[in-house]
């Protein structure tokens, strides 16, 4: 099943409901669909094999996921953050790409493709163009070509089918679950997979859904206002930002649902904050990877009611993922590739229908049972909640012990004049590697020392997870979609402490 059909059932279903933009600028679910159309028609007589998007959060990117599904070629949205070196080192990697930029970046990318189509003038393009025959979709398996964030290694192309996204989609919404007064505010990038998944799932749904250009905490909270928002995705960063803005003042969101998150580990006092700042929201941690077509576990607001008046059992789950969601199996791995017991930490290994596992230029790492490995460290509970200790590639490995960095930075934030903190490991001679602590204070009150931050982690961990050394930065690195840059950070502490 072509995801282009997800659209033919919302257009027919829906028609004349709102399915982009604001209340008063908007373009309905018909029109989408006739832009789709258009927009195939420009793709196939270009003879373009695929099509790449380099621009910001807008209305066009559902479009040119559908018109390129219907014109059967791959969609790949590019990171406008990236220099031009970068994306013409990605764009080699597409065949025949028909490039959609906004005009801010048609210079970042002229020496790749010197020919490109305007983001600002598509839609009207579309619109003039001959529709493509709805019945002439295209036989590529191929839907979307995502490149990971490539904050430990390279990145690499995650080549996604029509068959993983529509499985995920099937299994995580129902068809017209949602009413004509919905609206879901899109606030990350589109070359994340949550943008993409977000498209189909609300397309699915029936939402209307409204783009945030560039976020920022002010604009988040404006449009959630202005555009009477029910339902939003941020990754942690955003969140905390979010909290902070408000600060005191009341929050006046009567028509926002649901606030899901993910993308990154979100720290416990940030959440803890976030639940009581919107008491009549329901919280949703949404775990996956580029690699299993968005989301394989999630959280739900039940779970977060529950953590917030039940025992320490039902709280501490705010610290896992969730359990899985339908069609998707999970085990727990050791080193040797066997099964580990509920409660031991593993790497996390998935499979399923929405699972890809498939790299442009790589082909697939599913072992031969369709297995795929997440590089994450993980474990079950008994109830089969998952909790995400971090990348396998993370660990710190001192004294011939594996620590998860995230074990220590999830009490460090606990400290009340710690904002935010990294652990990594850096070399060292007597224990292989030493525990490095960078960590951004609250600027509030008086600010912590190293000593009384390192007894603050060892009243409450082992002694072997107490920092070596705590470094005090202004700020840690992260991508656009809340990704800690462990290796940049790693180079600027050690910076520091040459």
């Amino acid at each position: 099943m072509n995801i282009g059909m997800l659209l033919d059932m919302a257009a027919d279903t829906y028609c004349d409901r709102i399915a982009l933009g604001a209340e008063r600028n908007h373009i309905t679910y018909a029109q989408a669909r006739r832009s789709a159309q258009g927009g195939a028609s420009i793709i196939a007589a270009s003879g373009a094999r695929s099509v790449a998007f380099v621009g910001i959060n807008s209305e066009v990117v559902p479009l040119l996921v559908f018109a390129s599904a219907l014109a059967g070629v791959p969609f790949t949205p590019l990171n406008y953050r990236l220099s031009p070196a970068q994306l013409t080192e990605q764009l080699t990697q597409l065949p025949d790409p028909l490039l959609v930029v906004d005009e801010a970046f048609v210079d970042t990318v002229r020496a790749a493709m010197p020919s490109v189509h305007s983001t600002e003038q598509w839609y009207a393009e579309t619109m003039r163009a001959d529709p493509v025959d709805p019945s002439s979709e295209g036989e590529n398996p191929s839907a979307i070509v995502l490149f990971t964030s490539g904050t430990t290694s390279k990145p690499k192309g995650v080549l996604l089918e029509h068959d993983h996204l529509v499985s995920y989609v099937l299994q995580t919404v129902e068809f017209a679950s949602a009413s004509e007064d919905e609206a879901a505010l899109i606030s990350v990038p589109p070359y994340h997979i949550a943008g993409i998944g977000t498209v189909l799932t609300n397309v699915y749904a029936g939402r209307r859904m409204v783009y945030l250009p560039n976020f920022t905490a002010g604009s988040w909270i404006e449009l959630v206002r202005n555009e009477q928002v029910t339902n939003a995705m941020v990754v942690p960063t955003m969140l905390a930002r979010i909290v902070e803005e408000l600060g005191a003042s009341p929050v006046d969101f009567p028509r926002l649902r649901s606030l899901a998150y993910g993308g990154a580990r979100m720290p416990r006092p940030v959440l803890e904050a976030a639940l009581t700042k919107f008491p009549g929201v329901g919280f949703v941690n949404a775990y996956g990877l580029t690699e299993t077509s968005s989301t394989i576990a999630v959280l739900g607001p039940e779970d977060h009611r529950d953590a917030v008046a039940g025992d320490g059992a039902a709280h501490r789950r705010l610290d896992s993922v969730g359990r899985l969601v339908p069609g998707v199996e999970g085990v727990i791995r050791d080193p040797a590739g066997n099964p580990v017991d509920d409660g031991e930490v593993g790497e996390l290994w998935v499979r399923g229908p929405q699972v890809s596992g498939q790299y442009v230029g790589l082909g697939s790492v599913l072992d031969p049972d369709g297995w795929f490995p997440t590089k994450d460290r993980a474990y079950f509970d008994s109830d089969k909640y998952l909790y995400i200790e971090g990348r396998s590639d993370d660990t710190i490995i001192r004294g011939g012990e594996n620590i998860a960095p995230a074990e220590i930075e999830a009490v460090l934030v606990e400290h009340p004049n710690v904002r935010e903190t990294a652990v990594f490991g850096r070399p060292d001679d007597e224990w292989g590697e030493r525990i490095v602590a960078a960590v951004v204070t609250t600027g509030v009150g008086v600010d912590p020392d190293a000593q009384s931050l390192r007894d603050f982690v060892r009243q409450r961990l082992r002694g072997s997870r107490t920092p070596d050394d705590v470094v005090f930065v202004d700020q840690l690195p992260y991508t656009a979609t809340g990704k800690l840059l462990r290796n940049d950070l790693k180079k600027y502490v050690a910076s520091l402490m040459a």
